[in-house]
Protein backbone atom coordinates (compact mmCIF):
# COMPACT_ATOMS: atom_id res chain seq x y z
CA UNK A 1 0.00 0.00 0.00
CA UNK A 2 1.56 3.64 -1.00
CA UNK A 3 2.09 6.01 1.74
CA UNK A 4 -0.54 8.39 2.50
CA UNK A 5 1.25 12.09 2.29
CA UNK A 6 -0.61 15.41 3.02
CA UNK A 7 0.41 19.02 3.43
CA UNK A 8 -2.25 20.76 4.70
CA UNK A 9 -3.79 24.14 6.70
CA UNK A 10 -6.08 22.11 8.06
CA UNK A 11 -6.47 20.25 11.36
CA UNK A 12 -5.70 17.12 11.72
CA UNK A 13 -7.87 14.30 11.43
CA UNK A 14 -6.32 11.88 14.13
CA UNK A 15 -9.39 9.25 14.23
CA UNK A 16 -10.31 9.24 10.94
CA UNK A 17 -6.65 8.68 9.76
CA UNK A 18 -6.06 6.05 12.42
CA UNK A 19 -9.52 4.28 11.51
CA UNK A 20 -7.99 4.25 7.81
CA UNK A 21 -5.03 2.46 8.95
CA UNK A 22 -6.73 0.30 10.85
CA UNK A 23 -8.56 -1.50 7.95
CA UNK A 24 -5.41 -2.63 6.79
CA UNK A 25 -5.61 -5.21 9.20
CA UNK A 26 -2.87 -4.12 10.85
CA UNK A 27 -2.26 -6.39 14.71
CA UNK A 28 -0.69 -2.74 16.11
CA UNK A 29 -0.92 1.05 14.93
CA UNK A 30 1.41 3.59 16.08
CA UNK A 31 0.74 7.12 15.88
CA UNK A 32 2.83 9.72 16.74
CA UNK A 33 1.65 13.55 16.65
CA UNK A 34 3.32 16.79 17.44
CA UNK A 35 2.40 20.26 18.83
CA UNK A 36 3.84 23.41 18.52
CA UNK A 37 5.30 23.93 21.92
CA UNK A 38 4.19 26.78 24.62
CA UNK A 39 7.32 27.46 26.01
CA UNK A 40 9.80 30.69 26.12
CA UNK A 41 7.33 32.87 25.21
CA UNK A 42 6.29 30.78 21.63
CA UNK A 43 3.12 32.22 20.72
CA UNK A 44 3.07 30.38 17.10
CA UNK A 45 5.19 28.50 14.28
CA UNK A 46 5.01 29.94 10.75
CA UNK A 47 5.64 26.71 8.69
CA UNK A 48 6.33 27.36 5.17
CA UNK A 49 7.63 24.47 2.28
CA UNK A 50 7.50 24.15 -1.38
CA UNK A 51 4.73 22.05 -2.83
CA UNK A 52 5.74 19.06 -4.56
CA UNK A 53 9.74 19.16 -3.26
CA UNK A 54 8.77 18.10 0.02
CA UNK A 55 5.90 15.97 -0.87
CA UNK A 56 8.16 13.68 -2.93
CA UNK A 57 11.31 13.84 -0.18
CA UNK A 58 8.10 12.33 2.65
CA UNK A 59 7.27 9.68 0.07
CA UNK A 60 10.93 9.15 -0.29
CA UNK A 61 11.57 8.68 3.57
CA UNK A 62 8.81 6.59 3.90
CA UNK A 63 9.42 3.99 0.88
CA UNK A 64 12.50 3.65 3.17
CA UNK A 65 10.46 2.60 5.88
CA UNK A 66 8.51 0.12 4.08
CA UNK A 67 12.12 -1.22 3.12
CA UNK A 68 13.24 -1.47 6.20
CA UNK A 69 9.98 -3.08 8.19
CA UNK A 70 7.10 -5.47 7.13
CA UNK A 71 4.64 -2.23 7.15
CA UNK A 72 0.52 -2.46 6.25
CA UNK A 73 0.38 1.16 6.05
CA UNK A 74 2.06 4.53 6.48
CA UNK A 75 0.50 8.19 6.81
CA UNK A 76 2.21 11.26 7.51
CA UNK A 77 0.30 14.19 7.39
CA UNK A 78 2.21 17.81 8.11
CA UNK A 79 0.57 21.06 8.76
CA UNK A 80 1.86 25.08 7.15
CA UNK A 81 1.07 28.03 7.68
CA UNK A 82 0.98 29.93 10.87
CA UNK A 83 -0.06 27.77 14.30
CA UNK A 84 -0.40 28.82 16.98
CA UNK A 85 1.21 27.68 20.29
CA UNK A 86 -0.43 24.32 21.10
CA UNK A 87 -1.85 23.47 17.81
CA UNK A 88 -1.33 20.18 16.36
CA UNK A 89 1.75 20.65 13.54
CA UNK A 90 2.21 16.68 12.50
CA UNK A 91 0.59 13.34 12.25
CA UNK A 92 3.06 9.98 11.53
CA UNK A 93 1.06 7.07 11.53
CA UNK A 94 2.38 3.41 10.95
CA UNK A 95 0.53 0.12 10.30
CA UNK A 96 2.22 -3.27 11.09
CA UNK A 97 1.30 -6.40 11.60
CA UNK A 98 2.99 -6.31 15.01
CA UNK A 99 4.33 -3.31 17.15
CA UNK A 100 7.46 -3.34 17.41
CA UNK A 101 7.62 -2.92 13.23
CA UNK A 102 5.48 -0.39 14.00
CA UNK A 103 7.27 1.71 17.06
CA UNK A 104 10.39 1.58 14.90
CA UNK A 105 9.13 2.61 11.82
CA UNK A 106 7.34 5.44 13.69
CA UNK A 107 10.30 6.96 15.20
CA UNK A 108 12.64 6.23 12.04
CA UNK A 109 10.00 8.38 10.34
CA UNK A 110 9.67 11.53 12.61
CA UNK A 111 13.50 11.25 13.09
CA UNK A 112 14.33 11.73 9.31
CA UNK A 113 10.89 14.16 8.69
CA UNK A 114 12.67 16.46 11.57
CA UNK A 115 15.94 16.77 9.57
CA UNK A 116 15.07 15.68 6.18
CA UNK A 117 11.82 16.93 5.20
CA UNK A 118 12.29 20.41 3.06
CA UNK A 119 9.95 22.79 5.93
CA UNK A 120 10.90 26.14 6.53
CA UNK A 121 10.26 27.09 10.46
CA UNK A 122 9.98 30.60 12.26
CA UNK A 123 9.08 30.91 15.70
CA UNK A 124 6.77 34.12 16.78
CA UNK A 125 7.94 35.43 20.08
CA UNK A 126 6.75 38.25 21.50
CA UNK A 127 5.55 39.38 17.72
CA UNK A 128 8.98 39.13 16.56
CA UNK A 129 9.93 36.15 14.01
CA UNK A 130 13.06 34.39 14.03
CA UNK A 131 14.25 31.37 11.78
CA UNK A 132 14.56 28.05 13.50
CA UNK A 133 18.02 26.26 13.13
CA UNK A 134 18.64 22.63 12.86
CA UNK A 135 19.76 20.90 15.84
CA UNK A 136 22.69 18.87 16.54
CA UNK A 137 20.19 16.22 18.48
CA UNK A 138 18.21 15.94 15.58
CA UNK A 139 20.86 15.07 13.52
CA UNK A 140 22.20 12.54 16.42
CA UNK A 141 19.09 10.54 15.67
CA UNK A 142 18.77 10.09 12.39
CA UNK A 143 22.98 8.99 12.65
CA UNK A 144 21.79 5.95 14.70
CA UNK A 145 19.61 4.89 11.57
CA UNK A 146 22.18 4.63 9.53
Amino acid sequence: MPAHIRIQREELEIAEETDALARTGAGAIVTFTGHVRADDGLTALIVEHYPGMTEREIARIAAEAESRWPLLGVTVIHRVGKLNAGARIVLVAVAAAHRRAAFEACEFLMDYLKTNAPFWKQEERSGRLEWVEAKDSDEAAVRRWR
